[in-house]
């Protein structure tokens, strides 16, 4: 008896070392002291002494159970940008910039080629977030899990100067709410998503005209990384004085987390276009509509608060990052919460 008939096949761990890293050395910046395979990770904070008083920020998160669609079509690569979105989104919800992040894979079968095509799409997400992926853990639990499938999380941290964090306690009434465009359901609700199609690939690989694709790729679309956003708005000194980001829970649990006691925020459910895949799992679903904004982003990934006075450089500073911005909302004196109209 040896270790890999109990399971673990630790040859298969060093041939997914080797073929993920490429992958790795993509996502590397100038402050990554150490290189891919020793024990921990290093990086230097030496290029931040400029700052007052920097803070690390950090957020932690996995893909949810959008991770078994993955499974039934037999599609990796983009499931590790849906990871590293769900944490750096967090970080920059704080005013943070995202430096480095790690992985955490757990399979019950190592299938290297399989694991390289998740790291794959890790890095794709730490690129489009410029954070270094200083390292990782790809860990076989066999007998605990069926050997097809796998989870995966991970973590990041991020560095703020003290002065700049977004707490939203500078919000007034006349401040404006602009949400910045998702990229369709992102990676929460998708148990109720699981309850409202067939998880077969025939449903899931069936073409439809008012999605634009597959159901499949529709809902496998990658979350959104609005790091690149948020630092244009900081670059065009644009004072972001609130910021939410919208996941599980939808608006009703978002948005007042940026809020201050005292500040409402109102939005208008018209004020920018939903998604066909939002309209297609309402109907299909018979989800109410308070229902849908209390799961999903419907839409708007992302929902940041500024003075009135700066609404035009805000947009224009998110176009140029490639995001689309939409003008959603007011915030107003009141009892805090979110109001939907």
């Amino acid at each position: 008896m040896d270790y890999k008939n109990a399971g673990v096949d630790i040859e298969a761990g060093y041939k997914s070392v080797e073929l993920m890293k490429k992958h790795v050395q993509e996502t590397m910046r100038k402050e990554v002291l150490t290189g891919l395979g020793g024990f921990s990770g290093a990086f230097s904070m030496e290029s931040f002494r400029h700052m007052e008083k920097p803070t690390l920020v950090s957020g932690t998160d996995g893909v949810g159970t959008k991770i078994k669609l993955a499974f039934l079509l037999d599609k990796h690569d983009t499931i590790g940008i849906d990871c590293v979105a769900m944490c750096v989104n967090d970080i920059v919800c704080a005013g943070g910039e995202p430096l480095f992040f790690l992985d955490y894979i757990a399979c019950g079968k190592n299938y290297p080629e399989k694991i390289a095509t998740i790291v794959s799409g890790v890095a794709e997400g730490c690129k489009q977030a410029n954070a270094a992926l200083i390292g990782g853990e790809t860990a076989e639990h066999p007998g605990l899990m069926p050997e097809d499938e796998y989870d995966l999380a991970g973590f990041a941290v991020g560095i703020v100067d003290e002065k700049d964090i977004i707490t939203g306690k500078d919000l007034k009434e006349g401040d404006v709410l602009i949400g910045l465009a998702s990229s369709g359901v992102h990676s929460n609700g998708f148990s109720l998503v699981r309850k409202v199609f067939s998880m077969d690939r025939k449903t899931l690989e069936t073409y439809h005209e008012e999605l634009g694709a597959t159901l499949g790729d529709a809902l496998l679309a990658p979350t959104k990384i609005y790091v690149a956003a948020l630092k244009q708005l900081k670059e065009a000194g644009v004072l972001v004085k609130g910021c939410s980001h919208i996941t599980g829970g939808g608006f009703y649990e978002n948005v007042p987390r940026m809020l201050p006691e005292g500040k409402h925020a109102v939005i208008k459910k018209g004020g920018y276009p939903i998604p066909p895949i939002f309209a297609m799992l309402q109907r299909e679903g018979n989800i109410e509509e308070k229902m849908m904004y209390n799961t999903y982003n419907m839409g708007l990934g992302m929902i940041i608060a500024v003075a009135k006075e700066e609404q035009v450089a805000a947009m224009e500073a998110i176009k140029a990052a490639g995001d689309m911005p939409y003008l959603v909302g007011t915030i107003e004196n009141g009892e805090k919460g979110v109001t939907l109209c």
